[in-house]
């Protein structure tokens, strides 16, 4: 582990020596300084994590030092420390840059808990920083791999519609990259260091969409327990990514329109009109003009949305970007998974290249992450892509392909038998979990639901709305 670096100054050298020993003794690196002239050469050759400097000193006094430190070494917290208590120099010192402030004789209980406290600061602001940068190199458009001329011209156009306020609206077949377009956009914006939220609009309970997106009050409702923010709130200055738009219920879309339109709104149960500066970036695998020549969809609403809409390509228009994407996937689950698998070989990849993907790029990383798992020689052949493929090529009986017997058939018993049938087989296949048999029927978590409690299928406690 990495000590902290303790720079210590001060002119009385009793007191330089006991803190020497005290911090030593705490796991610090420790370098003495006995007046502001060492203290500024010291500055010039080392970066120090955090500074002790008393403010009367010799040969330019402690402000003088606490300038300059902060001038090459903003970054080193600063703590003051003299044995004249004096409330205009210690304002003068925090207005300087000063962490903190303590006079002589202090506790030394009380200096180590500042102390800790100071550089468990300077930590978290690090750590933020570094996380930060690998948010934004993530989502950086270089990390969206294709390089076909639709991909391309994708690229330009995020280039272009990133630094706006506009509010945006990705459309594209489930699996395209609708989230990761939106963060990409978020990241590269000058919205970059806000927050970045999102909601499914398909996975909340319509009971609950306003209290997730407004908050609430106290008291507002048999479970509101505190008062909560929503997510409206929590993108404040940021950007609110709005997935599967086209689930929205007719009531709340009347309430977000309003709160596009006003910027503002209240918390469920709340008096108070609260102001926010959100982005919203919305995306949907349905045709909104037809859902809002349905009535289906606020005609108002998809205006205000669809200020500039971006279209992902599905998979099967850019064939080219397979091997790139392919070998993305293998590098990633090859390191995740741990094993040494260097490269695809050509079988395999002609096979991956003549696939069509109705799932997209989300099935395309599917099928490597499960070949790579199961891959056992260093290479990723095809035998593992084939039972893949083998089993999705395979065309499934139909259920039209029946005998109608003389008496007749119940229609609308049939069809409710086979809906019955498919949703247990999708529920056994991805062992409970709703959402997934949803995505794997091509239909939303709300339809879902419905379908189990209409077939008295629906026990137990959805998985994925305790995740």
């Amino acid at each position: 582990m990495v000590q902290d670096k303790i720079l210590v100054a001060d002119d009385e050298k009793s007191m330089r020596e006991f803190l020497e020993i005290m911090l030593k003794k705490e796991g610090y690196k420790v370098t003495l300084a006995s007046n502001g002239e060492e203290v500024i050469k010291l500055i010039e050759k080392e970066i120090f994590d955090l500074a002790l400097v008393d403010i009367r000193m010799p040969r330019q006094d402690g402000l003088s030092a606490l300038k300059k430190i902060k001038s090459v070494s903003p970054e080193t917290i600063v703590i003051m420390i003299t044995a004249y208590a004096s409330a205009d120099t210690a304002i003068k010192a925090m207005k300087e840059g000063a962490y903190d402030y303590i006079t002589k004789p202090f506790k030394i209980d009380e200096i180590k808990m500042i102390i800790q406290n100071a550089l468990e600061k300077r930590h978290l602001q690090r750590e933020n920083l570094l996380l930060k940068q690998v948010v934004r190199d993530r989502y950086h458009y270089g990390n969206i791999i294709g390089q076909s001329p639709r991909m391309l011209e994708l690229y330009d156009l995020l280039e272009r519609v990133a630094p706006t306020k506009t509010n945006i609206l990705i459309t594209g077949e489930s699996g395209t990259g609708k989230e990761l377009v939106a963060k990409a956009i978020h990241y590269n914006s000058p919205r970059k260091e806000k927050p970045f939220v999102n909601l499914n609009c398909g996975a909340i309970p319509e009971a609950l969409i306003e209290s997730e997106l407004f908050g609430h009050m106290k008291g507002a409702f048999t479970d509101a327990i505190t008062t909560k923010k929503g997510l409206f709130e929590l993108a404040d200055e940021g950007t609110l990514f709005l997935d599967e738009i086209s689930e929205l219920p007719l009531m709340m879309q009347v309430k977000l329109l309003r709160v596009l339109q006003d910027r503002e709104f209240k918390r469920v149960g709340g008096t108070e009109d609260i102001r926010v500066d959100v982005r919203i970036i919305s995306a949907t695998n349905k045709d909104l003009e037809e859902a809002v020549q349905k009535k289906l969809f606020r005609e108002d609403l998809f205006y205000r949305l669809n200020v500039i809409q971006i279209k992902l390509p599905p998979l099967r228009e850019r064939k080219e970007d397979i091997p790139a994407l392919a070998n993305h996937f293998l590098k990633r689950y090859s390191g995740e998974l741990g094993k040494p698998i260097s490269h695809i070989t050509p079988e395999a990849l002609r096979m991956l290249i003549q696939y069509d993907y109705p799932g997209n790029v989300r099935e395309l990383q599917n099928i490597v992450e499960r070949a790579v798992a199961l891959e056992t020689s260093q290479e990723l052949t095809a035998q593992n892509i084939h039972s893949y493929l083998e089993e999705q090529l395979q065309v499934p009986k139909s259920p039209l392909d029946l005998e109608i017997p003389n008496e007749g058939i119940d229609l609308e018993k049939m069809v409710e038998e086979i809906e019955k049938t498919l949703l247990l087989k999708a529920l056994e296949r991805t062992k409970g979990i709703k959402k997934k048999a949803a995505e794997l029927l091509h239909i939303n978590f709300r339809s879902m639901r419905y379908r189990l409690e209409k077939y008295g299928l629906n026990q137990g406690p959805d998985p994925m709305d305790e995740s």
